[in-house]
C-alpha cells in the first residue's frame, strides 16, 4: 500500500522565485507588479519566471550594495544606453512613495547631474523630462523655480548685506522640505567661507548654512579703522538680521569665529539659540596678546608671506601636513589671499578681547570643540571654558590641531549635527 501523496507537492513554494518576487514588489510597487504579471500568459509567463528569479533574485537579493545604490545604477545605465521603458519602470518604483528604499527628487536630480557628465547632456535632457513626468504622476511634480534663481548647491547662492560697511556670506539652503535650524558658520582667522565647505554641505541636509567672511576677509569689505571684537559681534547681528531673517540662529565659530561667537551671545543673546566653540579661547594671556602683537607687525612690515608656514604649522598636525599637503599648501593659499589690512584689523581685535569673567553669563546651550594638538587653544583651556558656563560641554578630537573643521570635517560634523539635533 503506498503513503498518501502529500497536496502541498502539487504546489512547491519554489524560493528563488518568492525571493525574488519579493524584492521586484519592493522595488517597483505591488500595483506594478500586478499589472505586469496579469499580462503573463503561456508565450512569455517563463520570462516573468526567469527574470523574477534570474534579476530580481539573483542580482538584487545580493547583499553588498545598498538599494539606493542600484536604484541610482539602474537608473545611470539605462539612461545611458537609452533603454527608456526600464529606465521609466525603475524611476517610478524608486518615487514612488511606499517603495523600499525610494529616492528623493534631490537624489535623482543630482544622479542626472552625475549622468550628464558621463552619458552626455541629451541623455539626462531626456532623463530629466521623463522623471518630471513620473513625479506628475505621481503628485509630487516640484513647483515652479527661475533658471536663472538656481545655485551651485556645494556652494550656495552669494549675498550681501544691505547696511554698511558690506558684509558677503554664502547661503545653503537646506535640502529638506522644512528647515531645522539656520546655522552661522564662522571662520577663523586668515581664512574665509570656503573653509566650511565640507562641513557646511554635510549640515545643510536639514538645515540653512550660512557662510560669512568676517570683514576684512573674502569679499566682505575692508576695515576703515581699527577693529573691535564688539565691531564684529555687532557685524554679526547685521548678518542676522539681513540674511537670516533676525531669528535666534546657532553659531558655529571656530578661532575667531569662536570669540565672535561668544561676544555676539554676551551682547546680543536674542540673536544665539545655540553655540558651538571650536579651538577658541575667551581671552589671550600675556605670552598669546604678545604672539598676537608680534605677528601684526611682522605682516605689516614683510607681508603675509612672512608668518604662512609658521601659521599652517599651528593649523595643521605634523601628520596631517606630511599626509595631506595639498590640503595644507590649498590653506595656505587662502591665507595669502587675505587682505594684510583685514587680517592684522582682525588680529589686533582678538588680542584685546577677554570675555573669560563673562563666561558664566552665556547661557545657551554650548558645545565646545577642541583639537588634542592644538597648541593656539589648548584641550585645557577650553575645559575650563566649558566649566564656567552653565549650558556646556567640552569634546576633544584626538590627533588634530587648530583648524579641525578641515583636518577632521567628519568627526567635526557628526558631533555638531548631534549637538543641533538635541536641541529643542
Amino acid at each position: 500500500m503506498s503513503e498518501p501523496r502529500d497536496p502541498s507537492l502539487d504546489h512547491p513554494f519554489d524560493h528563488p522565485f518568492e525571493r525574488g518576487m519579493r524584492n521586484r514588489r519592493a522595488a517597483l510597487g505591488d500595483a506594478w507588479v500586478d499589472k505586469s504579471v496579469a499580462k503573463a500568459n503561456a508565450f512569455n509567463a517563463g520570462f516573468q519566471h526567469f527574470i523574477t528569479d534570474y534579476a530580481w533574485h539573483g542580482v538584487w537579493g545580493r547583499p553588498g550594495l545598498d538599494w539606493k545604490t542600484r536604484r541610482v545604477l539602474v537608473m545611470a545605465v539605462t539612461c545611458a544606453l537609452g533603454r527608456w521603458d526600464e529606465f521609466e519602470i525603475h524611476m517610478r518604483g524608486s518615487l514612488t512613495p511606499g517603495n523600499a528604499h525610494t529616492l528623493s527628487p534631490v537624489e535623482v536630480r543630482e544622479a542626472l547631474f552625475q549622468i550628464a557628465i558621463y552619458a552626455g547632456v541629451p541623455a539626462a535632457n531626456t532623463g530629466f523630462a521623463k522623471a518630471l513626468g513620473i513625479m506628475r504622476e505621481l503628485g509630487i511634480e516640484p513647483p515652479p523655480h527661475p533658471a536663472d534663481q538656481s545655485w551651485h548647491p556645494g556652494v550656495g547662492r552669494s549675498v550681501f548685506t544691505r547696511s554698511r560697511p558690506k558684509l558677503h556670506a554664502t547661503v545653503r539652503d537646506a535640502r529638506s522640505d522644512m528647515p531645522r535650524h539656520t546655522v552661522i558658520l564662522s571662520h577663523a582667522l586668515g581664512q574665509d567661507s570656503a573653509m566650511w565647505d565640507l562641513v557646511a554641505n554635510e549640515l545643510a541636509a536639514t538645515c540653512r548654512v550660512i557662510c560669512p567672511d568676517t570683514r576684512g576677509h573674502g569679499r566682505s569689505a575692508l576695515p576703515t579703522g581699527t577693529l573691535s571684537l564688539d565691531d564684529l559681534a555687532d557685524d554679526a547681528v547685521r548678518l542676522i538680521d539681513e540674511v537670516a531673517g533676525g531669528e535666534p540662529v546657532i553659531w558655529v565659530g571656530l578661532s575667531m569665529g569662536g570669540l565672535i561667537g561668544q561676544a555676539l551671545a554676551l551682547r546680543h543673546p536674542g540673536k544665539v539659540k545655540a553655540l558651538v566653540l571650536a579651538n577658541t579661547t575667551s581671552g589671550y594671556d600675556a605670552a598669546g596678546r604678545a604672539a598676537l602683537q608680534q605677528r601684526i607687525q611682522t605682516v605689516e612690515q614683510e607681508g603675509l608671506e612672512a608668518v604662512a608656514e609658521g601659521t599652517m604649522a599651528r593649523f595643521f598636525s605634523e601628520a596631517f601636513r606630511t599626509s595631506q599637503s595639498a590640503t595644507v599648501q590649498r590653506h595656505q593659499r587662502l591665507l595669502l589671499a587675505t587682505d594684510p589690512e583685514g587680517y592684522t584689523a582682525c588680529a589686533a581685535a582678538l588680542g584685546d578681547a577677554d570675555m573669560t569673567a563673562r563666561l558664566g553669563q552665556i547661557r545657551v546651550p554650548t558645545l565646545l570643540l577642541a583639537g588634542g594638538e592644538d597648541v593656539s587653544t589648548p584641550p585645557a583651556g577650553m575645559q575650563a571654558m566649558a566649566a564656567a558656563m552653565p549650558h556646556a560641554e567640552c569634546v576633544t578630537l584626538p590627533g588634530c590641531a587648530h583648524l579641525s573643521s578641515v583636518e577632521q570635517p567628519w568627526v567635526f560634523t557628526d558631533l555638531t549635527q548631534a549637538f543641533i539635533d538635541g536641541l529643542a
